[in-house]
């Protein structure tokens, strides 16, 4: 099926040192960023994009996950994300439309059996900007050691009636982890607010 793909790029990221310390073990991360055509480009206000999601979402997500677990196992993922960015002709509605159906996140979700939402980016850019894919943990949504993000830039993408759309995986969180889950953090407040109602005015 012509879905409009010019370009695909795969990215790997690989972590020894933080913070002149060494890690544990390297993380790595892969970023899958696939550039299509806009399929609305040109046509002015479309108010029903219904057509063309259906058309795009799902063979461009099974093409692009392909390619991320064939770099990164699914079992290896611990985080996972997502982005879209319209290039200057574009709604950012446009790049919202491609990424936020389930017929493209469920196929990238299913392979790595993960079970959260996937964080996400869309915004609308230039050819070349530094694009960011935030991730969380695919399963531990409060889970702050996975609260990460993959940066990377295509030099001619995206174009101005292009849409790039991007996944992005890690095998694990920040190098060395330092502060407390957000349900550590809920466990604290709630015992420092007994405490301060059990205290007499």
């Amino acid at each position: 099926m012509d879905i409009g793909l010019r370009k695909i790029a795969t990215f790997t990221e690989e972590t020894m040192l933080e913070g002149g310390k060494t890690a544990s073990r390297p993380v790595t991360m892969v970023v899958v960023a696939a550039v299509v055509k806009n399929p609305w480009a040109g046509q002015g206000f479309v108010e029903n994009l219904r057509p063309e999601i259906l058309r795009i979402a799902r063979p461009l997500g099974l093409e692009m996950t392909r390619r991320l677990v064939a770099a990164m196992p699914g079992e290896r993922v611990e985080a996972y994300g997502k982005a879209a960015i319209v290039g200057v002709n574009g709604e950012i509605e446009h790049a919202s439309a491609l990424i936020h159906t389930l017929r493209f996140g469920n196929v990238f979700r299913e392979a790595v059996s993960g079970t959260a939402f996937l964080s996400f980016t869309n915004t609308r850019t230039a050819p070349g900007a530094l694009i960011s894919l935030p991730m969380i943990h695919k399963s531990e949504t409060g889970k702050r050691s996975h609260f990460i993000t993959a940066t990377f830039q295509i030099a001619d993408a995206p174009g101005p009636d292009e849409v790039l759309v991007a996944i992005g995986a890690s095998d694990g969180g920040r190098i060395h982890p330092r502060i407390a889950d957000r349900f550590e953090d809920m466990k604290e407040m709630d015992s420092e607010q007994a405490a301060g109602e059990a205290v007499p005015a």
